[in-house]
This record gives structure tokens, sequence and C-alpha cells, in this order.
């Protein structure tokens, strides 16, 4: 059984910096894919950034230039470097990844809370 954690949350103010971190554990496979989606208050969750394992990153516009994703494939760890926060950049961020060997499957955190105050 997959489980995904995620942590690093909290409140910072505008154009502060928080760093996100997530794990995948139970399993030896490494994920195919590992992302991280937001979710705003009364908004649809949406994609961040992902990365594939073959290191193939991909980001929302929303973001590119101030955050960076980044993994350790074999320990399917991912992280959020963010910077440059604005409050628009306020939800709850969670860390996905896919399987497509072993454990197939899509697995979800329970999200972490990113505040950022203006």
């Amino acid at each position: 059984q997959v489980q995904v954690a995620e942590s690093g949350g909290g409140l910072v103010q505008t154009g502060g910096s928080l760093t996100l971190s997530c794990s995948a554990s139970g399993t030896l496979i490494g994920a195919k894919t590992m992302g991280w989606y937001r979710q705003a208050p009364g908004k649809q969750r949406e994609l961040v950034a992902s990365v594939t394992n073959t290191d193939l990153t991909s980001y929302a516009d929303f973001v590119k230039g101030r955050f960076i994703i980044s993994r350790l494939y074999l320990k399917n760890t991912l992280f959020l470097q963010m910077n440059s926060l604005e409050p628009e950049d306020t939800g709850a961020y969670f860390c996905n990844a896919q399987f497509i060997l072993g454990p197939r499957g899509s697995y979800w955190g329970q999200g972490t809370q990113v505040t950022v105050s203006a």
C-alpha cells in the first residue's frame, strides 16, 4: 500500500519562500510521475508542477520562474521550492504519485497548507 505524505507548509509573507517535501512510501518501485497540486478555498484542485521518471518537468503558467520542482527518483521523494510567494498562492498543496508498475494507480497525500499574507 503506497502512502503519500507532504510536509513543509506554513505561513509566509508576500515575497517569501517555502519548500515543500513529499514522500511516497510502501513500495520500492519508482513512480512514473510525481506532481504538486493546489486547491484554494472554493476552487478546483489545479496542477502546479510535475516531474517524470526521466526528469521531464512541467509547470503551470502561474508559477513559471518562481517555483522549482525536483525529485529523488529511487526514493520517491519530491520537493517544491516556492519563491516570490503571492497571496494568490495560498491554498492546500497536495502531492500526487502515479505508478504504472507495481502498485499501479494514482496516490494522493492529505495536503499541507500554505498561507501567504499580504
